[in-house]
């Protein structure tokens, strides 16, 4: 996320300036995350890239390096700080940060509490959709973790938007000067049931509160804590497909069909195919009597990513 300075727009179109912190884009599994310093040199396989040639353009820019392989140098979102963090624990990634974003219904303004902060994968996307006037606290056990994650925010530029706190919640509960303020609270605890009751307290009316477990074990138990003071109660899997897009060669006899063969060929039945596999696993068929053209194959990816957590939605029931 960039700088939120009234001088430092929140836009894509600013130019890069000495300090920043960059995405370094090679491939879209290939990416890291660059302080930009006037005397600086970034080297991988392609080369190196001199940092003082990275000053005054624009993000999104395609740089070069000596050997004339290019970069892309890419503001540093949410989505894209989330794929490059530090993993101090296990993260939130993307399908799951939509999804809780929406469903805790955080709009700008808003003030969301969290616990535990971990790495800051959700905390980032947190801060962006409560921005400009709105507060992210953030709470963890673990104190190394959390001076991590502020050192993080501090080179996001979101430290203005996030407090980051050293307690306990499942033993402690949420500071009582929170009481009654939060609009949403976000619990990611390995015994979230011990802080629900905390959590019924911080939030406002109508307030949502969101838990997140691996274990559907755990859903259960905060689920029968949750219906004290809840309404509501949801439990959502999130699973995503996603799907490799590549340009393939083909040939023409396959796209058409056999029943177009067979027309063709008087009637007759088409001659056989030989079927192999790519490197790439894609199917392609060959037949030496069709010519070959270019066509777009889409796959699902191998290497999916499976179960993650159960998310659990909640909302305050009002006494009124």
């Amino acid at each position: 996320m960039l700088p939120t300075e009234s001088k430092k727009a929140l836009s894509f179109k600013r130019c890069i300036e000495d300090g920043d912190l960059v995405i370094v884009y090679e491939r879209h599994d290939v990416m890291k995350p660059v302080k930009v310093t006037k005397d600086g040199v970034l080297q991988n396989r392609f080369g190196f890239y001199r940092h003082s040639d990275w000053i005054g353009k624009p993000l999104g820019t395609k740089v070069l390096s000596n050997k004339g392989k290019f970069v892309y140098l890419l503001a540093p979102t949410p989505e894209l700080w989330t794929l490059v963090l530090s993993h101090r624990t296990q993260i939130l990634y993307i399908a799951d940060i939509s999804f809780v974003v929406m469903y805790l219904e955080v709009v700008p303004g808003c003030v969301v509490l969290e616990s535990g902060t971990g790495s800051g994968s959700l905390s980032t996307s947190l801060a962006r959709a409560v921005a400009p006037t709105g507060h992210v606290y953030s709470f963890d056990f673990h104190e190394q973790r959390a001076v991590c994650a502020r050192e993080d925010f501090e080179k996001t530029g979101i430290s203005s938007l996030v407090t980051v706190e050293v307690r306990d919640i499942q033993g402690q509960g949420f500071p009582e000067k929170l009481s009654s303020l939060a609009d949403s609270v976000f619990l990611d605890l390995p015994q979230p049931w011990l802080a629900v009751p905390s959590a019924a307290k911080m939030l406002k009316e109508d307030g949502v509160l969101c838990s997140f477990s691996p274990c559907i074990e755990q859903v259960q138990r905060t689920c029968e804590v949750l219906r004290s003071d809840f309404i509501e109660i949801r439990t959502f899997e999130v699973l995503l497909r996603t799907y490799e897009v590549k340009e393939m060669k083909v040939e023409t006899g396959a796209m058409i069909g056999e029943s177009h063969d067979e027309e063709d060929n008087g009637g007759q039945r088409p001659s056989k195919r030989k079927h192999i596999s790519n490197d790439d696993g894609y199917a392609i068929s060959q037949d030496n009597s069709s010519s070959a053209t270019s066509v777009v194959m889409a796959r699902p990816c191998s290497e999916a990513r499976g179960h993650t957590g159960y998310l659990t939605f909640a909302r305050l029931q009002c006494l009124s």
